[in-house]
């Protein structure tokens, strides 16, 4: 059996025909070797979530002297990397017999346990900060049909709530805090690896509750230690100044940033996500909304790539590091783009000029568009 290949099964209900082109099959499939295997045995709970791009960056390679690539997890099913550990999670939770569902969210987690809840027939609770969640994200949570309470108060108090219903109620709690996320969200570490070919030298990425990099740093160790990569990245974690609890080594009673999904005072995965860091050689510092706003706008106008705010805090990060000379030229550097910017479109279009209107006239529209000259 080949590295990331599941043992054969008899296909799923609507799996294409014999001698159909193969797709990527989601990461419990393609990785149920890797996985805990209570995560599998039963109904696999998919989206087709994984199988992300790495995308190469030359202008951010050219400006740091490294290899630069961007994995964006804004291709996931409901556009960032929870659907990764939301698939593990409602899995194991319907292989338990789990019937519904709760999360507290800032609205990534929130659109994927309701996408993933919907997959699965579940009820889905979903716990935001009132005013707090931008509008793509509570789109996506009713549209799938979540019940969706806005609460008085931070991320860190819903995800408190729901942590006393998850002891109280009939319900699974499917924050970052459920075992089974970080396992699913540590594919990400395996689908980087195969596509350089090895580990790469430094991972940045954006720390909100901190699962992520605990989740990719538990990743890359497992591929070490199986003899798949000979080496293990540095992780550069980023939070936003504004919301910098671990960089401050102190709760934030109130997060400000406009990196909403990263807009957490207390995270959850605290402890592991300093740990991570620290086993790497790493750190995990801030980044100011300056600094996240200019990268933001830099990976949408120069590379093509679309992210929401708080996923340009990698790339904010990894400018520092280079403008502070410590990258070594050459290096492989990896940053994660954790969502679409579709979540959140309100700052794109805030920073655009307002589009002119024109008469519906050919020669018009060619002087408008710099095609002629104007006369």
């Amino acid at each position: 059996m080949t590295a990331g290949t599941a043992p054969p099964s008899p296909p799923p209900s609507g799996a294409p025909t014999a001698g159909a082109t193969r797709q990527w099959r989601g990461v419990v499939a393609e990785y149920a070797d890797r996985l805990p295997p209570e995560v599998g045995t039963g109904t696999v709970v998919t989206l087709r979530e994984g199988g992300t791009p790495l995308i190469h960056s030359q202008g951010l390679s050219q400006r740091t002297g490294c290899d630069v690539w961007l994995k964006f997890e804004g291709t996931n099913p409901t556009g960032s990397f929870k659907d990764r550990g939301m698939t593990t999670a409602i899995s194991a939770a319907v292989t338990a017999g789990a019937r519904a569902l709760i999360c507290a969210s800032t609205g990534n987690t929130a659109a994927s346990a309701a996408a993933y809840a919907a997959k699965a027939g579940l009820t889905c609770g979903v716990l935001v900060p009132r005013g707090k969640v931008a509008l793509g994200k509570l789109a996506q949570a009713l549209v799938h049909g979540a019940t969706v309470l806005q609460i008085d108060g931070g991320f860190d108090a819903a995800l408190s709530m729901c942590r006393s219903l998850d002891e109280s109620e009939a319900v699974e709690l499917v924050n970052s805090v459920n075992p089974y996320r970080i396992e699913g969200q540590k594919t990400l570490a395996f689908e980087v690896c195969e596509s350089l070919g090895r580990a790469p030298d430094v991972h940045v990425m954006p720390v909100g509750n901190a699962g992520n990099i605990t989740a990719v740093w538990r990743g890359y160790h497992e591929e070490h230690a199986a003899g798949r990569t000979a080496g293990l990245p540095v992780l550069r974690g980023y939070q936003a100044a504004g919301a910098a609890p671990i960089v401050r080594d102190q709760s934030v009673e109130n997060p400000c940033t406009i990196a909403t999904a990263i807009r957490i005072g207390n995270p959850a995965s605290w402890g592991p996500a300093i740990a991570a860091a620290e086993e790497s050689g790493g750190s995990i510092r801030a980044v100011t909304d300056r600094a996240i706003l200019s990268a933001y706008r830099l990976a949408a106008a120069q590379e093509g790539v679309f992210c929401e705010m708080a996923s340009a805090a990698s790339i904010a990060g990894l400018l520092e590091l280079a403008d502070a000379g410590e990258l070594t030229a050459g290096e492989t550097v990896v940053c994660t783009l954790t969502g679409h910017g579709l979540k959140d479109p309100d700052w794109a279009i805030a920073g655009a000029a307002t589009p002119p209107v024109i008469a519906a006239d050919v020669d018009t529209a060619a002087q408008r568009l710099g095609l002629r000259d104007v006369a």
